[in-house]
């Protein structure tokens, strides 16, 4: 999972030289739409990874005496489950609020940059 974290910043720092316009008219301004939505994809996206490992790691906290039988069939459902639920709250409006904060700290340091 850290691996496909470090991925997905890689894909983030990619967009970033392109995103932003050295024009200081347009400061602040995408140099394409295109781009401005792969970087809040990107960030909503890293939101999602971030999220799905606080459950993992939460679910790994809960003991696990009850009914059921720990199963191979039953942590495949789970992981499937926090996956979802995590895309789902990133991708819902704002989500949780880290892929706004996220984008503009990469768009304003950006900025700051090419000053």
């Amino acid at each position: 999972m850290l691996q496909n974290i470090l991925l997905m910043m890689g894909e983030i720092s990619s967009i970033i030289p392109k995103y932003v316009t050295a024009d200081k008219s347009t400061a602040g301004q995408a140099a394409d739409p295109a781009y401005e939505k792969k970087l809040k994809k990107a960030c909503a996206d890293f939101e999602a990874m971030l999220v799905f490992q606080l459950l993992k790691t939460m679910r790994q906290s809960v003991p696990r005496n009850g009914i059921l039988k720990p199963s191979q069939g039953r942590e495949t459902y789970e992981m499937m489950l926090d996956q979802k639920i995590a895309e789902e709250l990133a991708h819902k409006g704002e989500g949780l609020g880290l892929q706004k904060m996220l984008y503009n700290q990469i768009t304003q340091h950006d900025l700051k940059k090419k000053d």
